[in-house]
């Protein structure tokens, strides 16, 4: 489970507080400082190969995106700071970001064409307050990869299984498309990518 300190701080004292080279991950949540969990094993997997992939789909589409090994994705006017697990960033738009150069953080969706949550034990935060958040802020593209079939039964299926949402920004709306098994995702950042729900989620598998 996340554990919150106590003290609420804006997003600016957060950013002064984190701590350089440390092996604890935390997030800033409507102005409490979250301590995350850290992730397991095959979290990282899944994470690490859909960051090989997404690359590789930009370098073949000679688009002018990358992807930060770690960057903070701030709602605007919101005493809040997300760490997403992978994000996708266009470089053309950076120069508009006030924060980045200094402390590498994006608050304008045309800075933000995908972002990607790899569900853990904290699923309500990717479920419900990024989803709303992201979906405020006007991302257009927000995958939640839920390879543990961890997330609610309404989110996810009864029995539950492993998932994929895919949310895309619709008349400022996500609407939300569901991949399992051996759907092949259907992205509107990246309409050749070739991938199935379950090479994402075998990844991690051994």
């Amino acid at each position: 489970m996340t554990q919150a300190l106590p003290k609420l701080v804006t997003f600016e004292e957060f950013v002064d507080w984190l701590p350089e080279n440390s092996s604890l991950r935390y997030e800033l949540h409507n102005g409490e400082i979250i301590k995350m969990t850290q992730p397991v094993g095959e979290h990282e997997e899944l994470t690490g190969f859909l960051t090989i992939k997404l690359s590789v789909a930009i370098d073949g589409l000679d688009l002018p995106y990358f992807i930060p090994n770690q960057a903070i994705v701030r709602p605007p006017e919101k005493d809040s700071g997300y760490f997403p697990d992978v994000l996708v960033l266009n470089r053309a738009n950076l120069n508009n970001e006030e924060l980045w150069k200094k402390e590498s953080t994006v608050s304008d969706n045309a800075s933000i064409p995908l972002i990607v949550e790899v569900v853990s034990t904290n699923w309500r935060s990717d479920y419900y307050l990024k989803y709303a958040d992201y979906e405020e802020m006007g991302i257009p593209e927000y995958w939640i990869v839920d390879y543990a079939a961890l997330g609610g039964r309404n989110f996810i299926g009864n029995p539950k299984q492993p998932t994929i949402s895919v949310c895309n920004l619709v008349d400022g709306e996500y609407q939300i498309t569901k991949f399992r098994d051996s759907d092949r995702i259907v992205s509107q950042t990246f309409p050749d990518l070739n991938l199935t729900a379950n090479q994402i989620f075998q990844a991690g598998v051994v």
